[in-house]
């Protein structure tokens, strides 16, 4: 069956940096696009960051431009997320997501 294990997440300084990281399994990974999302308390899931299934083609939420980065390996079946200069207002579950399939979220804490 469809898996997403996403990993990296951690409690980080204002201005610190982390890598998360989404491995797939149980579809043909290189086929399809991906998401990043993420889940602030109280508040709804927001988009983060969008990958074409070759990698090509990316987008991102007008909060993270210039700081996040999205890549994936295809080889790998593993897609990438990596957060720089974050700030306490990133404090979130982030989420993996492939067509129809979520992951189980990584806990990402921005606090001094």
């Amino acid at each position: 069956q469809v898996q997403l294990v996403e990993s990296g997440g951690g409690l980080v300084q204002p201005g610190g940096s982390l890598r998360l990281s989404c491995v797939a399994s149980g579809f043909t990974f290189s086929r399809f696009a991906m998401n990043w999302y993420r889940q602030a308390p109280g508040k709804e899931r927001e988009l983060v960051a969008y990958i074409s299934s070759t990698g090509g083609s990316t987008n991102y939420a007008d909060s993270v431009k210039g700081r996040f980065t999205i890549s994936r390996d295809n080889a790998k079946n593993t897609m990438y997320l990596q957060m720089n200069s974050l700030q306490p207002e990133d404090t979130g579950v982030y989420y993996c997501k492939s067509p129809g399939y979520w992951g189980q979220g990584t806990q990402v804490t921005v606090s001094a």
